[in-house]
């Protein structure tokens, strides 16, 4: 607006509230950068001073797990009250097909004693599954059972435990056949000394997995599978195949013996397998119903279950008379 008096002009200057209001928006913007521009430069100095400790404490972290990696803790045995407990209980079930106290104690003494890691090889789920896998807690423990299902339902209730199912051919009514064939078959289907996934002997067991015939047991216990009627499988395959599993170990530098435990001994199945596989001249002790045998690794020359077993003399009764007549008159 411009106004004229005395030959002078007079401006005016109005400021529109418009452009004041911009003015002072702009001047917020200005401060709110400032602000956040210290804000920014003070966190990364924060980050960077900070960077150097946490670099060197996750670089001890690691050096501690590549440590504990390279060297794992290695548990001890089971202490003494803990084995001792849990006989204690599993002894005293309710379970009328338990083993007895004597039969457990057995068992975890040759678990307790045998060489860490002790590799231990169970035929037949029973009520004592658990107590084995827990004695045997710093070492390989595997489950062989006839149903499949009853397997597979432990496997899954108790992930701790590797059980296969095996599909058993025999009869207990086939026992005096099944032994005979297998006598005949000594030097070659049914030798003490092969690896029976390639075998077509009756009473060996070949449909296992690879891992059960490539491991060097230390203990093997024979409790299934069933055995208490004419059409039951019988445990002749059982006892024939650990009395394989035993002779033919492969590590030459490592523990030659085999501890082969046999459940229901006084059965007569477990008595005549035993006695011609096992070998009563490897039994070193019995409870009655748990008998104890002690297998030594055996040449793959070897062609005879029990090399000591008297064998049935040839000998005619005359030259057996003479032979008598002829002893006689030497110690006249």
């Amino acid at each position: 607006m411009k106004l004229n008096s005395g030959g002078s002009s007079t401006k005016f200057i109005l400021l529109h509230p418009y452009i004041q209001n911009k003015q002072g928006s702009s001047g917020r913007l200005w401060l709110l950068a400032v602000v956040s521009f210290f804000t920014i430069a003070f966190l990364l100095s924060l980050v960077y001073n900070h960077a150097p400790a946490s670099s060197s404490s996750s670089s001890s972290a690691a050096t501690v797990f590549s440590l504990s990696a390279v060297a794992p803790a290695t548990p001890g045995p089971l202490p003494t009250t803990v084995i001792n407990t849990l006989l204690h209980y599993v002894s005293r079930s309710n379970d009328s097909y338990h083993m007895s106290g004597p039969d457990l104690k057995l068992v975890s003494d040759i678990i307790r004693k045998c060489p860490a890691p002790c590799n231990f090889l169970v035929f037949g789920l029973t009520h004592e599954t658990l107590l084995w896998k827990a004695l045997n807690h710093n070492g390989r423990t595997i489950f062989i059972d006839e149903n499949r299902y009853y397997a597979a339902y432990v496997e899954e209730k108790h992930p701790e435990i590797d059980a296969y199912d095996v599909q058993y051919t025999t009869k207990m009514g086939e026992m005096a056949e099944l032994i005979a064939a297998a006598k005949e078959q000594t030097r070659n289907e049914c030798r003490p000394v092969q690896n029976l996934l390639f075998s077509e002997c009756r009473l060996g067991i070949n449909d296992l997995p690879n891992l059960v015939y490539d491991v060097d047991w230390d203990v093997i216990l024979v409790d299934g599978p069933r055995g208490d009627k004419p059409e039951s499988p019988g445990r002749m395959s059982a006892i024939f195949t650990a009395a394989v599993l035993a002779r033919s170990k492969k590590a030459a530098g490592g523990n030659p013996r085999t501890h082969v435990l046999l459940h229901d001994y006084y059965r007569n199945v477990e008595k005549v397998c035993g006695d011609e596989f096992l070998c009563r001249d490897n039994l070193v002790e019995s409870t009655g119903m748990l008998a104890h045998f002690v297998l030594e690794r055996m040449d793959p020359n070897s062609f005879d279950f029990c090399p000591n077993k008297a064998k049935p003399s040839s000998s005619s009764p005359s030259s057996s008379s003479a032979s008598s007549s002829s002893s006689s008159g030497s110690r006249l």
